[in-house]
């Protein structure tokens, strides 16, 4: 094998890692992954994981419009938003933000007293859904 060959395999070897690893990345951004478990709520979006236990739960709510923030990190393309973002420039509060959709509503859940997660998926049912899920969690229907 000459030296031409050796670069040519390497170089296909970088092209074809690279479009795995793109693949991925959309796959894994393309749409929130929410799993209701046993004792909590997992959130998957992209490099974005969250886990929150129904316990640490204080109040969900449905609202029209995420307030301004300021990004920590994270993207924002056509529909979609998600990241971390702080409340202000004044409080290191963190603020979750996994929108599929900005023009539909979606569920505000305040969990540990302060902390804050926005959360819709493409389809509004599934996100009511799971609204109604979340709500009869942390204020169980009365017997």
């Amino acid at each position: 094998m000459g030296k031409t060959e050796k670069r040519h395999w390497m170089l296909n070897v970088l092209i074809v890692v690279t479009i795995i690893v793109v693949v991925l990345a959309f796959t894994a951004h393309y749409k929130n992954w929410v799993k209701t478990e046993k004792e909590g709520l997992e959130i998957l979006s992209g490099i974005y994981f969250v886990e929150i236990p129904y316990a640490d739960m204080d109040s969900v709510s449905m609202v029209e419009k995420i307030p301004s923030m300021e990004r920590i990190n994270g993207f924002s393309v056509k529909e979609r938003e998600k990241g971390v973002f702080k409340e202000d420039s004044l409080s290191n509060n963190k603020v979750y933000v996994y929108v599929d959709k900005l023009s539909q509503q979606k569920i505000r859940l305040v969990y540990r007293d302060s902390m804050k997660l926005f959360l819709n998926m493409t389809d509004s049912t599934e996100t009511e859904l799971m609204y109604q899920f979340l709500s009869n969690k942390i204020n169980p229907p009365k017997e």
